[in-house]
C-alpha cells in the first residue's frame, strides 16, 4: 500500500488521500470514517478524607531546602526548584527568619493543640497504691471465698470449726 502524499497549501486531505483509522479494505468516496471505540475511563474515587492532612517539615528538610534555595542564582531556577519541591515563597521566607532568629527548634514541626499538663510528682505514688489496693482487694475476696467454702463443708461432714474466740478461752 502507498503512502499518502502531504497535502499542499494547508487544504484538507481528500477521502481517497487519507489513511484509514482501521484497517479497512475498501474506502467509500464520501463516507465518514470509521467510529472507534473508546472504553470510558475509571470514574474517580468518590471518598474524600474529611480533612486534609497538614504538611509537616522536619528541620533537616527545612535546612536542606534552604541551602539549595541559596543556591539557585540563575533566573526562574529557584521557581522551578519550589515547583519541584512543592513548596512557596511564604515557607523559604518563613524559614529564613527563622534560621536568622537562631531559634533552630521553631524549624521542628511543632505538635497542635492545647499543651498538656506535666504529670505530678504524687502520680505515680497515687497510681502505685491504687494498683496495691486493687491487688490486695483480690487477694481478701479469695480469701474470704475460701473460708466460706471451709464453713460449708465443715456443716456437711459435721465437723464444728474452732474460732479465734473459742481458741483463746480454752487455753
Amino acid at each position: 500500500m502507498a503512502t499518502p502524499k502531504p497535502a499542499k497549501g494547508g487544504r484538507r486531505p481528500t477521502a481517497k488521500e487519507a489513511v484509514p483509522d482501521v484497517q479497512s479494505s475498501t474506502i467509500v468516496s464520501g463516507a465518514a470514517a470509521p467510529l472507534r471505540v473508546v472504553p470510558p475511563a475509571a470514574p474517580p474515587d468518590p471518598e474524600v478524607s474529611e480533612r486534609a492532612a497538614r504538611r509537616r517539615f522536619t528541620a533537616e528538610y527545612k535546612l536542606r531546602v534552604l541551602r539549595e534555595a541559596d543556591t539557585c542564582a540563575e533566573a526562574g531556577a529557584l521557581g522551578a526548584f519550589l515547583r519541584r519541591e512543592g513548596l512557596y515563597s511564604s515557607h523559604l521566607t518563613t524559614w529564613r527568619r527563622q534560621r536568622e532568629q537562631g531559634t533552630l527548634a521553631a524549624l521542628a514541626p511543632k505538635k497542635r493543640g492545647r499543651p498538656s499538663a506535666p504529670p505530678s510528682p504524687l502520680a505515680r505514688q497515687v497510681a502505685e497504691l491504687q494498683r496495691d489496693k486493687a491487688r490486695l482487694e483480690r487477694r481478701l475476696k479469695q480469701a474470704e471465698t475460701i473460708i466460706e467454702v471451709q464453713k460449708k463443708v465443715s456443716e456437711i461432714l459435721g465437723i464444728p470449726l474452732t474460732t479465734a474466740a473459742d481458741a483463746g478461752s480454752d487455753s
